[in-house]
Order: structure tokens, then sequence, then C-alpha cells
């Protein structure tokens, strides 16, 4: 079995905010392989945010965030239990980043159960017609329409979106490993996103591809 040495428990902890035994006892479950072990602290991590779902996050802040000179605002309400926690650093890059991401993703809703029933059936509708149109048989279309419907959740819930800054992470994930890491309920309780002369006929620019040639200045 491979060591595990300060070198990698340090880059773990840096990795995923996790305390040094946690980190230690990661990666010996997972031989070091560092990737297992992070997904292996994040399991934990999940487990244990769980468990803080019924407390009551009532403090938090609202933040804007203002991206082309003005061409998409955001604002955003992000809650969490104490006002020690939302002035720390830790939530407030939470906020912002969510906030970026808000500006760059477009979500139309926040979570699976904010989609309203008659958007969810015309799109169940579309996906079923789209597969009796490739051909597919009748008895596997039902479960082909219910994959395709998850897709459309990660393309327009916020909670489902791949986060711009690392695709490999959903928001809730995001969310759930700072919910580990400071050791509170957070909650994303609500967003407004403005973009300039929306509905107005006008060239589409790809701005996920643009907020992060700006972050990699």
């Amino acid at each position: 079995m491979a060591e595990v040495t300060a070198a990698l428990v340090k880059e773990l902890r840096e990795r995923t905010g996790a305390g040094m035994m946690d980190c230690k006892k990661a990666l010996t479950e997972c031989s070091c392989n560092l990737e297992k072990a992070c997904d292996f602290l994040r399991e934990k991590g999940l487990a244990a945010a769980a468990k803080k779902g019924g407390r009551i996050a009532a403090e938090g802040t609202i933040e804007s965030y203002i991206h082309g000179g003005g061409r998409i605002g955001v604002l955003i309400e992000v809650n969490c239990e104490t006002d020690f926690v939302a002035r720390g650093d830790e939530f407030k890059t939470l906020v912002r980043d969510m906030g970026l991401h808000i500006a760059a993703a477009n979500p139309q809703y926040l979570n699976k159960e904010d989609v309203p029933a008659d958007v969810l059936q015309h799109e169940r509708d579309i996906l079923k017609a789209q597969a009796l149109n490739e051909g597919k048989p009748e008895k596997i279309i039902e479960k082909m329409v219910e994959g395709r419907v998850e897709k459309f959740y990660k393309e327009v819930c916020l909670m489902e979106q791949a986060f711009v800054k690392d695709p490999d992470k959903s928001v809730r994930d995001m969310v759930m490993d700072k919910i580990a890491k400071i050791g509170e309920r957070i909650v994303i309780r609500r967003f407004t996103r403005y973009e300039l002369g929306a509905g107005i006929e006008k060239r589409q620019d790809d701005f996920a591809a643009e907020v992060m040639k700006e972050l990699n200045r």
C-alpha cells in the first residue's frame, strides 16, 4: 500500500478543507488516490450537511454581481445560521461565486421542484415526440424521456447546473461542500438575473465563456 505522506495530507486538506485526521483516513481508505479521497470526503461531507437540513438559516446576505460593464446584473440571497458566518470570507466567497455563476449560466429556476408543472409537461411532450421521431421502441421511450428530463433539470435549475468555475461539480455540490467546511446550514433562497435589453432582438454572446475569460486574466 502507498504511504500516506504529510504532503498528500496537506494537498487534500487544501483541496477539500477537511480536517487533518479525516484527510489521513480518506487517503488510507483510498490507497493514496487523491481524486478518490476527495470523493470519499465529499460523501462524508454530504452526510454531515444533510444532518443540518432542519436547522433555521435566517442570517446571511443579499449580494449583487454586475458583469460586462452593466450588461448583466444578478441579485442573490443566501442564508446561513449566524451573523458570524455571514461576515466570514468563506461564506462571502460562496455568495460571490453564486452570483457569477448565475450571470454566466442563466438558470431559470432554483430547484427541480420550482419548475412549473405545465412547463415540465410541455418538455416531456417534446422529448417524447423526439424519441418517437428517432424511431425508438415504445417500451423504452418513457425511460428515455425521464433521462432527458434529468438533463433538462441540469440545464435550467441552478442547484443542478454544473458550476462554471468547476464543471466537475454541481452548484449543489459546491453548497454542500461549504456546509461541511463551515459547519452551518447554508441555503440559496432566491435570485434574480437581469440582462440589458432582454427581449430585444440582438447579437447573442457566450457569457459563460466571457466570464471564464475574465477570471483567467
